[in-house]
């Protein structure tokens, strides 16, 4: 078990403990003690807590699940995966309130069509060939579908693709200096500002090719892989299922990390909302980062970075900046 996994599952039994009838002045010192010990352990307890309050905000609007009406004393092995169970019920009504999308599943009846998603919206699309794609925030793709070729141009942003398959008819994806042929499978290719482009399998199998023709061999990807390339350079990782579905994570309006620096997560936070944040010193840029959060809810990040890491907050028109205190 991951060292971030293990203080989810220890802060999820402290909180579950804490709502017995059987809690005493003793167990909150020992609790107290439990945080003190590092500012991971203060976030780890402060999501568990807030997903606890999410769940009852939702209960209160008429819905429930028969195995969370009331406390039970579960044995110790039990609390963390049955609230894990419950927080994952709460995050997930929560994520289908907040998707955004622009209208919905669409099809695409004419061969050639141009869509592009506003900032912090998604959309998804029905290719007539069968295929669908589904656009991130601030996504331009271009697409062409006939008897002679199925292709499609992501010219910014960050696109999943399910490829309905057709024997001898290969799905062409062109992004910055890649192209990317598939026959039929499952994944996501991101453009950056930078013309960085990264691609993330899940299920299937592409071949990753350089646009100029003298750059070299392609590339085969297969499901749990994912690479990232910059020009004629790219760096691939095998095996790395639980990389490529944190990756996936915003197709259900969520930005998942593991440990990762906060300069790295306020920049996918800053790709979904008018609200720019700001971390203004190199330390603060430094403090790893685990869990999910919901892409819509910057401010409830905001306030987990303030209450659980002590981080100083300082907010201005459209812009947060967070710094050490």
């Amino acid at each position: 078990m991951r060292r971030h996994e293990r203080l989810e599952d220890e802060a999820l039994d402290w909180l579950v403990r804490r709502t017995g009838t059987d809690w005493t002045d003793d167990d909150q010192a020992d609790l107290d003690a439990w945080l003190d010990q590092s500012l991971a352990h203060k976030a780890a307890f402060w999501r568990a807590d807030h997903g606890w309050r999410q769940l009852d905000r939702i209960r209160s609007l008429g819905f429930s699940w028969g195995f969370v009406t009331e406390y039970r004393p579960w044995t110790r092995w039990w609390r963390p995966a049955a609230v894990a169970a419950i927080l994952l019920v709460a995050v997930t009504f929560a994520g289908m309130l907040s998707l955004s999308y622009t209208g919905g599943d669409q099809a695409v009846t004419e061969a050639q069509a141009r869509f592009q998603t506003p900032l912090g919206e998604r959309q998804k699309i029905v290719l007539v060939d069968g295929s669908s794609v589904e656009l991130n925030t601030e996504t331009v793709v271009r697409v062409d579908i006939s008897d002679r070729v199925r292709a499609v141009w992501l010219d910014s942003g960050e696109a999943y693709f399910e490829i309905a398959h057709r024997e001898g008819e290969p799905f062409l994806v062109y992004s910055g200096s890649k192209k990317i042929t598939v026959l039929g499978t499952k994944f996501s290719v991101r453009l950056d500002k930078d013309k960085r482009v990264t691609v993330n399998v899940l299920e299937g199998r592409v071949r990753v090719e350089d646009l100029a023709p003298s750059s070299g061999s392609a590339l085969i990807m297969v499901a749990g892989d994912t690479a990232m390339a910059l020009e004629t350079s790219t760096l691939i990782s095998r095996d790395a299922s639980e990389r490529v579905k944190a990756a996936l994570a915003w197709r259900d309006g969520l930005l998942s990390f593991d440990q990762a620096p906060l300069s790295q997560v306020v920049a996918e936070f800053n790709r979904y909302s008018e609200t720019r944040l700001m971390v203004t010193d190199a330390e603060a840029a430094r403090i790893p980062i685990g869990g999910s959060f919901k892409v819509s809810n910057q401010e409830a990040f905001v306030r987990l970075l303030s209450d659980a890491y002590g981080l100083r907050v300082e907010r201005e028109e459209k812009v947060i900046r967070i710094s050490s205190p």
